[in-house]
């Protein structure tokens, strides 16, 4: 259980969520099921919102999804059942379908990882560079001109290195041991979703 003075420490929340997914993916003998997908995925709702502007776009298109995905949890238990579903119903890419807002919370959660590793290899208080690669690696090819040069625009309205640590209420030490275990635990649950839609031949970059 967390400590009740953690409950304003999204980073610890995030890092302890994904690990338990990580588990529960890497145990092998179940599959991992919604609820606790979804849960942990609404724990980076504080995070997107402590990057101000940039990440805007990405919390809008995040947040939504996520509690689709809750919604879902009521009725199907696992993520494969929920993509076996859509499949069953022939509605797999349509907007809206449970399997499509999981794809692109999958991404979402990718986006963040690869922000960590840039966070952790970077030096200095900035944050514009870390954010764009990670932006550019794995969002702006399913983007268009319009939403590209907006979020080019909003990096220069990122919170400086010591802001966010302040937001997140975390120091440079203890910072970095969240963004790794996230970056680890978050790594195994997007192969693993990535892996549900490749082995159904969903194909993943729609």
């Amino acid at each position: 259980m967390a400590d009740p003075g953690e409950d304003d420490k999204p980073l610890r929340k995030i890092a302890q969520s994904f690990k338990e997914l990580a588990a529960a993916v890497n145990s092998q003998t179940a599959d991992v099921e919604v609820a606790p997908f979804s849960h942990a995925c609404s724990l980076v709702f504080p995070l997107l919102g402590c990057l101000g502007i940039a990440f805007k776009f990405a919390e809008m298109d995040f947040v939504p999804k996520v509690h689709d995905l809750t919604d879902a949890s009521k009725a199907i238990k696992t993520l494969p059942a929920l993509l076996d579903h859509d499949m069953e119903r022939n509605c797999v890419r349509k907007v809206g379908s449970h399997s499509r807002n999981l794809l692109r919370v999958n991404r979402g959660l990718d986006v963040v990882r690869v922000l960590f590793e840039q966070i952790l290899e970077s030096e200095g208080d900035s944050f514009k560079d870390a954010a764009s690669k990670a932006y550019a690696q794995v969002l702006a090819p399913h983007h268009g001109w319009a939403i590209r040069k907006a979020v080019a625009a909003g990096m220069y309205a990122l919170p400086t290195r010591a802001q966010l640590l302040k937001k997140v209420k975390e120091d440079e030490n203890s910072v970095k041991t969240y963004l790794r275990d996230y970056i680890v635990a978050s790594e195994a649950v997007i192969l693993y979703i990535n892996g549900l839609f490749l082995s159904r031949e969903l194909g993943i970059e729609w």
